[in-house]
């Protein structure tokens, strides 16, 4: 849940979207589509799928996992920047948000790269883990709900390589994690998990005021 850097002036926030975001067009109709939703705030700002392209690159991913699709918009940037033959497990528990998802991997040919787990994510990933799967995944980008955010951390922590790499969106939480006064359990959720990354011995992190908050951490 993130449409729009909220840590950056308006005016250099708008300059380093027009000198850096290449976005592909189907993104941007996606983008255009879902902003007409009731729920538009969950969709994830362009700069954040620049950035997930980037780390794509940076990691030469080929195996990776997306907790929270929404309408689709990271699923299908990661899925076309993958190689060929490279994989995508989505997990999300709405039929409905999903549908407009693999509508727009559809278009981009992409839908082989994606294989959709509608369920509790946590149900999945302990599935990947039970089937053999830890220490294979190259990348994971974890955008659902705050409260179980410290689980999605632990079960794609152990999917992924040594060397491989989670995101993490919100978690500057519109700043409300700064603020010690906010204790609403979304906030105590993202507050509790930025403590315990930063002395998380299993990873190197960092926090970037991207959007609404990333965080990267790479597995030791």
């Amino acid at each position: 849940m993130s449409r729009a850097s909220k840590f950056l002036d308006p005016v250099i926030a708008r300059y380093v979207n027009d000198v850096s975001i290449q976005e592909p067009e189907l993104a941007a109709r996606l983008r255009d589509e879902t902003a007409a939703l009731s729920e538009a705030n969950m969709q994830i700002a362009p700069e954040q799928g620049q950035l997930i392209k980037v780390m794509l690159g940076l990691v030469n991913a080929k195996r990776c996992i997306e907790v929270g699709v929404f309408t689709g918009y990271s699923s299908l940037i990661t899925a076309l920047a993958l190689p060929a033959d490279g994989e995508l497990i989505a997990c999300d528990v709405s039929d409905e948000w999903t549908t407009m998802a693999r509508r727009y991997w559809q278009q981009a040919g992409i839908e082989d790269k994606i294989t959709l787990h509608l369920q509790p994510a946590r149900d999945t990933l302990r599935a990947l883990l039970d089937d053999g799967q830890a220490d294979s995944f190259d990348f994971a980008f974890i955008d659902a709900d705050k409260e179980n955010y410290d689980s999605y951390y632990e079960g794609c922590l152990k999917l992924l390589r040594p060397g491989g790499l989670i995101m993490l969106d919100n978690m500057l939480w519109s700043g409300n994690v700064a603020v010690d006064s906010i204790d609403d359990p979304d906030t105590l959720a993202l507050r509790k998990l930025n403590q315990k990354l930063h002395g998380d011995e299993r990873v190197t992190v960092t926090l970037l005021p991207v959007a609404d908050g990333i965080s990267l951490a790479v597995k030791r």
